[in-house]
């Protein structure tokens, strides 16, 4: 089982007496929890590039907006220490919401062009959350590494772009997107939809293969790509709203004509599930 700490105090004094005895590199996989696949392609990288590996485990109330949903998110340290477990996890860091904010941050963190589009265009003051209390735990920490999975790619973008900002001594460590058999993408909030549900809720993939095959047959128009993309998701029973559709460059900037290594990026609500997903061009095998 792996070590637990949940003040920041404690971690902190094991780590220094870590790197003390040995040069041990640390690997960090800051988590909210429910761990699933994706997770564990997230641990199973960092144990092979570091010698010590560290999982944090907080529902972050900073990135959630009103009517979202905190309370119901789905938590269960139990489980999610049995699955480090599993995985070889020397730490994991789960720290209550008085430890990580004993008061109200008065800090707000912005990234000009990153912040405000897609994900922050919806979920207002979302990636300030998000940029908080990865600093935090970035200074907590301070690890060698730390690892994202491109599932959230808007996320690692931002943590990016931080990270060279702020000139942080951490690498920031891509991980691909896992996905179930049938194409969907791991998330935690998986587990809010229905079985009728599910199924409309694979049309996040199987939109991403036909545009594979649009831009195989040679339309490289984003306008059109993105029409035909948002008519067939529109066609499964279960999808009430799509919030975004988007064609970018790796870099998040918006495109006209697409080419290999491009992003489509989507936010649907299948019932009452709000699902992300992104799919870089070029990687289908069709």
């Amino acid at each position: 089982m792996p070590i637990l700490f949940k003040k920041t105090k404690e971690i902190r004094n094991y780590i220094k007496s870590l790197r003390c005895e040995n040069r041990y590199t640390v690997g960090f996989v800051p988590t909210m929890g429910y761990l699933h696949e994706g997770h564990r392609e997230l641990i199973r990288t960092s144990k092979i590039q570091n010698d010590i590996t560290i999982v944090s485990i907080y529902v972050n109330p900073l990135q959630f907006g009103e009517g979202e949903d905190f309370e119901r998110y789905p938590r269960d340290l139990e489980r999610d220490l049995g699955i480090c477990e599993e995985e070889g996890v020397n730490v994991v860091f789960a720290p209550l919401d008085e430890e990580m904010y004993p008061e109200k941050p008065l800090i707000n963190i912005e990234i000009k062009g990153l912040t405000h589009i897609l994900e922050g265009e919806f979920r207002p003051g979302h990636f300030s959350g998000v940029c908080t209390v990865v600093l935090k735990l970035f200074n907590i920490i301070q690890p060698d590494r730390a690892y994202f999975g491109e599932k959230d790619y808007q996320q690692l973008k931002v943590v990016q772009r931080l990270v060279k900002d702020l000139s942080l001594p951490v690498e920031i460590v891509p991980v691909k997107t896992v996905r179930e058999k049938d194409g969907l993408a791991f998330s935690s909030r998986n587990t809010y939809l229905k079985p009728e549900e599910r199924e409309s809720a694979l049309s996040l993939y199987r939109s991403f293969l036909l545009a594979e095959k649009l831009i195989k047959g040679g339309n490289k128009d984003a306008n059109s790509i993105k029409q035909t993309i948002i008519e067939f998701i529109r066609k499964h029973p279960h999808v009430k709203k799509i919030d975004y559709v988007e064609i970018t460059d790796e870099d998040l900037r918006p495109v006209k004509e697409v080419k290999e290594g491009d992003r489509i990026l989507l936010a649907v609500w299948v019932g009452d599930t709000r699902l992300i997903d992104n799919w870089r061009i070029g990687d289908a095998n069709l």
